[in-house]
């Protein structure tokens, strides 16, 4: 099966229905981190076609022929590069475990709605952060937005 993940077409060679674990498991792209298993923490959070996707519950035949997009790969886009600015300047990152799924959900955000209201950002940052930085992340959400 034939992926492109950012920007790089990789062959891979796994069962159609085994869920998108291929990034870390196949390739070592371990930006990527493993929570729930469930789709409920959002720490596995990756950009497909420019949506926020849970990859722990992805069946990695549905990502086949999308643009998929992982935190290794976040600085190369504009929203993302000014997500990760604003990341460092609010300081967000605590444990860091969470963030990386955070970056990829914020730039979903922000590429669907560049100058989202708080109730947008409150709606679409469902990502579980066991550290409790949700104010520094919205901060950050915002700062980004009016980069």
């Amino acid at each position: 099966m034939e992926l492109t993940i950012n920007g790089t077409k990789h062959q891979v060679d796994i069962e159609p229905d085994t869920p998108f674990w291929v990034l870390r498991d196949e390739l070592g792209m371990t930006g990527t981190k493993y929570g729930c298993g469930l789709a409920q923490c959002g720490a596995c959070t990756v950009l497909v076609d420019g949506q926020a996707t849970r990859s722990c519950v992805t069946p990695v035949e549905s990502v086949a022929g999308s643009e998929i997009m992982t935190i290794e790969a976040i600085t190369e886009d504009s929203v993302g590069q000014k997500v990760v600015e604003a990341w460092v300047a609010n300081q967000v990152a605590q444990c860091g475990y969470c963030q990386s799924g955070q970056v990829m959900a914020a730039t979903a955000l922000l590429k669907q709605s560049p100058q989202p209201t708080y109730e947008d950002i409150a709606g679409a940052m469902v990502n579980l952060c066991r550290c409790g930085t949700y104010n520094a992340i919205a901060a950050a959400v915002r700062q980004a937005a009016q980069a």
